[in-house]
């Protein structure tokens, strides 16, 4: 079975992009998708606001960056996976089909859903007229009526973001009158909203339209009563699913199941990476998921580079290799690394000297728990023998490494 230098879980914006930046930068790519290509955003109707396209639909911007990807290389398989074993330095990846792939590094781009809830009409008309993102359309209701359902923080603040275009929102709320589960800044500046409308005691039990959403049916939880409304949008805020069940314990995860990334992407274990909706992060949009796809796959680049150097620089060479921890910010760590080397160019060269630069290579300090710099470490096929943490003298160090 080849190896890929690295498996993108995921075919939207995110592992779009990846693939695209994993491919120009020669490395054996594969993206794994287990629907239609292009995710979520395959699914939206409209798109405005991604740089360079004016106006275009998500099946047509989402093929084209999918072309994007292969032109470079980018092998997109359709699979499902179920599985997944990061413990070794080659990733394993099993599919739903007992299909396995194997992957040097991986980028995990596994999107996110909103709940939804499956009352009739909502599946027919997500796309024309119900959606899950006002930042993505609600300019498309400028002066018309639309629904919000949902009472938490994103609902209301979105309700309130909706007003800006449409001419009347009315949220629904299953709660008593005046109790709502969002902060209370937002509240009240819903509340004192004059295009906001709210209907308490209620849930949304129907969704009406003959293609375009054109009315709505509520369903008052004391009375049973239904009332129909008129409405040509529904924006549906009762959360949102990341796509992480398959990675649980086996990455770090906040409470609500989204991954822990850095800004370079990098998640709790090495070689691993995560990119778009599914990890914590501010904004979720295409454009920003795109952003995510690329640095992930720049930073899974430089692990294997730096995986490959130090394999061949410390690990496959034939004799111990002292390997000296400094920083250009620190000049006792220049200094430090000059003695070093002096000092075993002296002695006949027992030991090879590998510099490492922390303020680019933290990785490598931090695999070895490196806290102090500078700091020198003795390694005999990449195993760790003897360190010397801090500005060590000259003596210490013919001492201690015996030359």
């Amino acid at each position: 079975m080849s190896v890929y230098d690295l498996v993108i879980i995921g075919g939207g914006p995110a592992g779009l992009a990846a693939g695209i930046y994993g491919a120009r930068a020669r490395m054996k790519t594969a993206i794994l998708e287990k629907g239609a290509v292009g995710g979520q955003a395959f699914t939206t109707r409209e798109i405005v606001n991604f740089p360079g396209f004016k106006s275009t639909s998500g099946p047509e911007l989402m093929k084209t960056i999918a072309g994007h990807a292969k032109e470079f290389g980018t092998e997109i398989i359709k699979g499902e996976v179920t599985d997944v074993d990061f413990s070794g330095e080659i990733k394993l990846i099993n599919t739903k089909k007992g299909q396995q792939y194997q992957a040097k590094a991986v980028i995990l781009a596994l999107g996110s859903q909103p709940r939804l809830l499956n009352i009739p009409g909502e599946k027919p008309l997500r796309g024309s007229g119900v959606s899950y993102c006002a930042t993505c359309d609600a300019e498309f209701y400028t002066d018309l009526d639309v629904v919000v359902v949902g009472n938490g923080d994103a609902a209301i603040e979105e309700a309130m973001y909706i007003t800006k275009y449409a001419r009347k929102v009315t949220v629904i709320v299953l709660h008593d009158v005046g109790i709502v589960d969002c902060n209370r800044a937002s509240a009240e500046k819903a509340f004192n909203n004059p295009k906001i409308e709210f209907v308490w005691n209620s849930v949304l039990a129907e969704i009406k339209g003959k293609g375009e959403v054109e009315s709505v049916v509520v369903k008052n939880l004391k009375t049973g009563e239904l009332t129909e409304l008129a409405a040509h949008g529904v924006f549906i805020y009762v959360g949102m699913i990341p796509g992480t069940d398959f990675v649980k314990g086996k990455i770090e995860l906040d409470e609500r199941g989204y991954i822990l990334a850095n800004e370079q992407m990098e998640t709790s274990v090495d070689g691993v990476f995560a990119a778009g909706d599914a990890r914590v992060k501010y904004l979720r949009q295409v454009v920003t998921a795109a952003n995510d796809g690329a640095i992930a796959a720049v930073s899974a680049e430089r692990y294997l580079d730096e995986e490959q150097s130090f394999k061949d620089e410390v690990v496959n060479v034939d004799k111990p290799v002292a390997l000296v921890f400094w920083s250009p910010a620190s000049n006792e760590s220049i200094d430090m690394a000059s003695r070093l080397d002096a000092l075993i160019a002296a002695a006949g060269g027992k030991y090879k000297v590998v510099k490492v630069d922390v303020s680019r290579k933290k990785r490598i300090a931090q695999k070895y728990n490196v806290e102090v710099i500078p700091s020198i470490l003795l390694l005999e096929k990449g195993e760790l023998q003897l360190q010397l943490n801090g500005n060590v003298d000259d003596d210490t160090i013919k001492a201690q490494l015996k030359i």
